[in-house]
């Protein structure tokens, strides 16, 4: 689990297919290589991967994943190349703040950036859900666009719109996409369970 609070903006270094549709991925970071193992969870701009190896190339550590066909298919990370800056986040652990809202890394799927307004210090970004997650989707609530734990200011429809203030715009990719640009969209948890009860209720 995580909180949709980033912790390190990392860049991928390499990218390398593998057998069976993988493609391993390696990603310079700033965390320290000696204090992430092999097997942990850290999410990469919304989609959360496993640890393979780490270690450090320089003075720069890294750690290397490897994506699975369908989250190549679902998610941004077919887009990935050297150089594509990724939002970082390891893995909550007991006794951690939860400053953002639960995020669980496994996205649902992409939202296109129909509209960007810069204003001072901050951007307001209009998206486009896909429609069967529209729905989730509602206004105050919270959304997670390429990991990043964002309160919706309003819907139409299957567009929302959110505001991204300095802060994030500093410490995220958030200051990068422009209009045709896609983000990894991961809707609240608790949204899903509230609509699949209020269907069941309907079906009883």
């Amino acid at each position: 689990m995580f909180t949709g609070i980033i912790s390190d903006l990392g860049e991928v270094i390499e990218v390398k297919e593998q057998a069976d549709g993988l493609r391993r991925v390696t990603i310079g970071c700033g965390y320290d290589p000696d204090t992430i193992a092999v097997g942990a969870s850290i999410a990469c701009s919304g989609p959360c991967l496993t640890v393979v190896d780490r270690g450090r190339r320089g003075n720069r550590g890294f750690f290397a994943v490897d994506v699975a066909a369908e989250t190549l298919r679902v998610t941004t990370a077919g887009d990935w190349r050297p150089g594509t800056r990724l939002n970082l986040e390891r893995s909550l652990r007991i006794g951690d703040e939860l400053g953002g809202h639960l995020v669980s890394g496994h996205v649902d799927g992409i939202a296109g950036l129909v509209a960007r307004e810069d204003l001072p210090d901050m951007a307001r970004l209009s998206l486009r859900a896909p429609a069967a997650l529209a729905r989730f989707i509602a206004a105050k609530g919270s959304v997670a666009l390429d990991g990043v734990s964002l309160t919706v200011n309003d819907v139409d429809g299957d567009t929302f719109s959110v505001l991204i203030i300095p802060h994030t715009l500093k410490v995220t990719t958030l200051a990068e996409p422009r209009p045709g640009a896609r983000l990894n969209l991961e809707v609240d948890q608790m949204a899903r369970y509230a609509a699949r009860l209020a269907e069941a209720a309907r079906q009883r």
